[in-house]
């Protein structure tokens, strides 16, 4: 176990301990980080690429296309 698990006692916990502690903090970051803004140059580019789709919603590929050309180029 690493060295901060041990320095905060973690390491002393059962494994559901540790399950309810990893799903508490995953809840503190989900607060956190839902309560963080966006930049303006971030929610610009959002517009931006929302309005690119609008206007030409038959120009996207699919996740599952992409993956699969990507995994025939590596197979090759």
């Amino acid at each position: 176990m690493g060295a901060l698990l041990k320095s905060l006692g973690i390491d002393r916990l059962s494994v559901e301990e540790r399950l309810a502690l990893v799903e508490d903090l995953w809840d503190s970051i989900a607060e956190e980080s839902a309560a963080t803004s966006l930049t303006e140059a971030q929610r610009t580019e959002l517009d931006r690429r929302l309005a690119e789709y609008a206007a030409n919603p038959n120009d996207v590929v699919p996740w599952e296309d992409i993956k699969a050309s990507i995994t025939a180029r590596l197979m090759r």
